[in-house]
């Protein structure tokens, strides 16, 4: 005759006659005669409060269930942060939502998408779970940032991680590197004022100082490297092929000279550069290879010159002096003698005398024999 409904101290009942809410029920027992038409859907009110097929206002306007009820409503520019005894649950889209206040405390934390940088009371440990839902950029500590709203300039950046809201905004960050930086003209064909072909290998270093400058420069790289082959250019053309390969050293204070001249304007402060190769045509190379080895050969020819005529006039002074001096003659016969004694393995002398007597009148007689001659 009766149906009978329990409701245990952690759920909540809510009475329906003939399809329409009723009022709420407390943990308890119920009857109902079978034949009416009453029926109780049963709630666990640790779960989120939705009722199949209800619309949750159709329930709002019962006072004793609203007390038992956090209702919150996220409008279609916010993000609504739930959060269960402090700590984090979920994330709201736009829509009404409520929550059974009985066995825990819920809080909301309210962030408008249109204001897309992350409020300070969102603690960062929960970011990798709303990455549906933000972006980020990490800016390294050689870099400087630069924030864009809809392409709109914002602020400059410090070194960082930053993260924002994904939403009606958008929100692009650009970053500059600071370090120093080098670029290299490869095989650069220029024209020297002799009308000689050539190509040079160029290098530059600068760093950039003015960043947000540098942001604003369509092609900035490009822009630079075009400034840098003109000043090469400049330097090139006003020289012949010998005076360029003599002085290729100023090439680096020439192009920088001209360089920073345009470096506030290129928010760039240029530091070093210098010519790193010269390459000559084949034909012209061949030309220059003679050139240099015909030098060379004068030179070396000049240097034997030298030395023979020292060499004779060293030997003319040596005369000179064996002619002026006997004893000084004597000895040098000594030295010659010595030098083919080194030579001989034996001498055998005949007649009497000791050995040096020997040579010494055996050198007489060649002397002799000299004069009569």
């Amino acid at each position: 005759m009766f149906k009978k409904v329990t409701i245990q101290a952690d759920q909540r009942g809510l009475l329906f006659h003939k399809g329409s809410y009723v009022k709420k029920l407390n943990p308890g027992t119920y009857r109902y005669l079978l034949w009416s038409q009453a029926e109780v859907v049963v709630l666990n009110v640790a779960k989120p409060f939705v009722v199949e097929g209800k619309d949750l206002q159709l329930f709002l306007h019962d006072d004793a269930l609203v007390g038992e009820l956090d209702v919150v409503r996220v409008q279609d520019h916010e993000y609504v942060l739930r959060y269960e005894d402090g700590q984090f649950m979920q994330l709201l889209k736009p829509g009404v939502y409520a929550y059974w206040n009985v066995l825990k405390k819920h809080a909301f934390l309210h962030a408008d998408s249109r204001q897309p940088e992350l409020s300070a009371e969102i603690d960062r440990s929960i970011l990798s779970k709303l990455t549906a839902y933000t972006q980020s950029c990490e800016i390294a500590n050689h870099e400087t940032g630069f924030l864009f709203y809809d392409h709109v300039f914002q602020r400059e950046l410090a070194p960082g991680k930053y993260t924002y809201w994904k939403g009606p905004v958008s929100t692009m960050i650009k970053t500059v590197d600071l370090r120093q930086q080098q670029m290299d003209l490869i095989g650069q064909e220029m024209m020297t004022e002799d009308k000689v072909t050539l190509r040079l290998n160029f290098v530059c270093q600068y760093k950039i100082v003015n960043p947000l400058r540098a942001l604003e420069m369509k092609s900035f790289d490009e822009q630079i490297h075009i400034q840098l082959q003109l000043a090469l250019r400049e330097y090139v053309g006003t020289l012949r092929l010998d005076d360029l390969l003599k002085r290729k050293e100023d090439a680096a204070t020439f192009v920088l000279s001209r360089l920073r001249e345009q470096g506030e304007e290129f928010g760039v402060q240029f530091l070093h550069a210098g010519v790193k190769d010269v390459i000559l045509p084949g034909e012209m190379r061949d030309i220059l290879n003679t050139v240099l080895l015909a030098e060379k050969k004068a030179q070396a020819n000049l240097i034997t010159r030298r030395e023979e005529t020292a060499s004779t006039r060293s030997l003319l002074n040596t005369a000179k002096l064996m002619d002026e001096n006997q004893t000084l003659f004597r000895l040098k016969e000594l030295e010659f003698l010595e030098k083919i004694c080194e030579k001989v393995g034996s001498i055998s002398l005949t007649g009497g005398g000791d050995l040096l007597e020997r040579l010494s009148s055996l050198l007489g007689e060649n002397r002799a024999a000299g004069k009569e001659r």
